[in-house]
């Protein structure tokens, strides 16, 4: 964080020079010798509490950031609100306090732009593609996208106006296959957790989901899925008040442990 410069009146700066000419003395403070030394940069140490509202496909990776961030910076917090990047973009526009914004489509990052809450531009910095979760056992023998218009298989997916959703709705189009879902969820995440407890026998989520539940699920990929990839962009708010620590997140997303951290959990690039 850059602090502004300020002028120094001639009587204070003469005191600084005198004052480091005595810190040359030994056992002054920072000199050799000297018992204690100077916090240099403490000053510019990011400090306060910012709210990240961040798509739930993000949760494992950004929790994982934001520690690595802390632990960098211990005067700094980084809180989240994880959903569907619907539901947080329609938080947001109607005002509930969040510093980021990282969603996991364009579509709903332009509504938020659209309503002149974002700082500068999104950036983007992932892309997501959607797989087939089914239980460990795959009872429904799940093989292919079309195995899920099967009379009889119970397939979980994402409301339309999720992201993950909508790429379903892509997919159904391009493939001319039309699924019979026994129930649309509102995040990503709820997809999944149906399929963990049994209550389906597939579910339409990300890469990085199955990644992320380990053991839990099955992976079952299908080709199709190329025809809908997801972009996930990020940016700061301007009603965020703390934009220091909210560019310096951002910052951490874009750069270099943030893609490694989103590509160990199966993002890829844009």
């Amino acid at each position: 964080m850059r602090i502004p410069g300020r002028r120094i009146p001639a009587f204070l700066l003469a005191g600084v020079v005198a004052a480091g000419l005595t810190g040359c003395a030994p056992g002054a403070p920072g000199s050799p010798g000297s018992s204690s030394s100077p916090a240099a940069g403490a000053a510019e140490q990011l400090s306060g509490t910012i709210t990240v509202f961040a798509a739930a496909s993000l949760k494992a990776s950004f929790t994982k950031l934001a520690e690595q961030f802390e632990a960098r910076n211990p005067g700094a917090r980084i809180m989240f609100s994880f959903a569907g990047s619907s539901d947080l973009a329609t938080q947001i526009s109607q005002g509930a306090p969040a510093d980021v914004f990282a969603s996991a489509d364009t579509k709903n990052m332009a509504k938020v732009a659209d309503d002149s809450l974002v700082e500068g531009s999104p950036q983007n910095f992932a892309s997501n593609v959607l797989t087939i979760a089914v239980p460990p056992a795959n009872p429904a023998s799940i093989a292919a996208f079309a195995d899920l218009a099967r009379p009889g298989v119970k397939v979980v997916i994402c409301a339309p106006q999720v992201p993950c959703g909508a790429a379903t709705k892509t997919v159904e189009k391009e493939t001319g296959i039309a699924l019979q879902p026994v129930s649309e969820e509102s995040s990503v995440t709820d997809v999944l957790g149906k399929v963990v407890a049994g209550e389906a026998d597939a579910g339409l989520v990300y890469v990085t989901d199955v990644r992320t539940a380990g053991g839990k699920v099955t992976e079952v990929p299908f080709a199709e899925s190329s025809k809908a990839v997801n972009i996930y962009p990020i940016a700061t708010l301007r009603t965020s008040r703390n934009k220091d620590l909210a560019a310096a997140f951002m910052a951490e997303v874009l750069g270099p442990e943030g893609r490694k951290i989103l590509g160990d959990a199966g993002f890829g690039t844009t």
